[in-house]
């Protein structure tokens, strides 16, 4: 028999550990396992408690302080070992702060070994009490807060935060936010994902039951954007959807990138250059906080350049003319692909050598 796992995530570890507490204490006979890493010692801790109180409480050097080798050393072991235990109805996690989830997402859904023990029923977002929109959409950084991940995590809080609350299949708000900040979480989060606010609410039986929609979700929150937006309707938030099948121009994109990456949105997406047609490269950003990368192959796909834009209040007025200025021209997109077969491009800091690539 599987045993239903709900893993917590966010940036705000008293969100986290008030939502993880309460369903610890909500849901029948669950055990509850917390990791935490220090990125200065590199030592990942791991707390397991249920009704009774604390059962584990173990420290465990990692060989790099970042999340996969936590998820390889303890976290999946653990999660693991407490399922085979036979002993609890449930097992919900709490990842360590500012981990999002994709990865043990993707664990759970390719391991059949895994997959015979556990069932991953829900990814929970935790969003905290401080200012919700500062969060998603300033330019903090992770380590300017004391919650990065490894002595060179340079992540952006707003980059994190959105992209656990675009993969959750719930949202717990600590405390109301207000209207605006609502909204922008409603726009970021998958259509139909419920919205909560306090821990107390939440529906254990609902969040245990259920079964996290791997595919759904992927298609979601993948660079490539799979799916067909829906109208926001009513809201403080805006969202707008750019797309070309041309691509950007390296140079202009290294010159001018600033005129999308920066500003107090979200934007995601994928794009490509002609100088490493092969490759789906990756864009995620939040307020001003930018990065690109190698995501993977196009195949048999034809390249596109679609980036999505979600913000509070009006939509920066030359998010659109940027867009189309960094595209290759009609008349550039025409020059034969030789043209652009160079052994540089400059953009080789973010996405490694073209040979690389190729």
């Amino acid at each position: 028999m599987r045993t239903p796992l709900v893993v917590v995530t966010g940036v705000d570890p008293v969100a986290m550990d008030t939502t993880l507490m309460s369903l610890a204490w909500d849901v029948p006979r669950a055990v509850s396992v917390r990791h935490r890493i220090d990125p200065h010692s590199q030592v990942l801790t791991r707390t397991v408690s249920d009704t009774s109180g604390i059962l584990e409480q173990e420290h465990i050097q990692l060989e790099h302080a970042c999340v996969s080798c936590a998820l390889r050393e303890d976290i999946m072991p653990t999660l693991e070992r407490l399922a085979r235990a036979d002993r609890w109805g449930a097992i919900v996690s709490g990842l360590p702060a500012a981990t999002e989830a994709g990865q043990l997402a993707h664990i759970l859904a390719t391991d059949s070994r895994l997959a015979r023990r556990l069932r991953l029923s829900s990814v929970v977002a935790a969003v905290g009490t401080g200012d919700v929109v500062q969060d998603l959409l300033s330019d903090d950084l992770l380590r300017e807060r004391g919650v990065h991940t490894h002595p060179d995590d340079e992540r952006g809080v707003g980059e994190v935060a959105c992209a656990q609350i675009e993969f959750a299949d719930v949202v717990v708000l600590e405390a109301d936010p207000g209207a605006e900040a609502s909204d922008l979480v409603r726009a970021l989060a998958r259509p139909g994902v419920p919205l909560v606010t306090g821990a107390d609410q939440l529906d254990d039986s609902t969040v245990t039951s259920q079964r996290h929609q791997y595919s759904l979700t992927n298609a979601w929150c993948s660079p490539e954007l799979e799916v067909d937006l829906p109208a926001l309707g009513p809201s403080h938030a805006w969202r707008l959807d750019l797309s070309s099948p041309r691509p950007f121009h390296p140079d202009r994109l290294l010159d001018q990138v600033e005129r999308l990456g920066a500003g107090t949105h979200r934007s995601r997406g994928s794009f490509w250059v002609p100088t490493r047609p092969g490759d789906v490269l990756e864009w995620s950003g939040a307020g001003g906080q930018l990065s690109i990368g190698t995501y993977s192959p196009w195949g048999r796909r034809a390249p596109a350049t679609r980036l999505i834009f979600t913000g509070l209040g009006t939509p920066p007025h030359d998010l659109v003319a940027a867009f189309e200025d960094l595209l290759l021209t009609p008349t550039e997109a025409l020059l034969d692909h030789r043209s652009w077969a160079v052994l540089e491009d400059g953009l080789e800091p973010w996405l490694g050598d073209i040979r690389d690539a190729a």
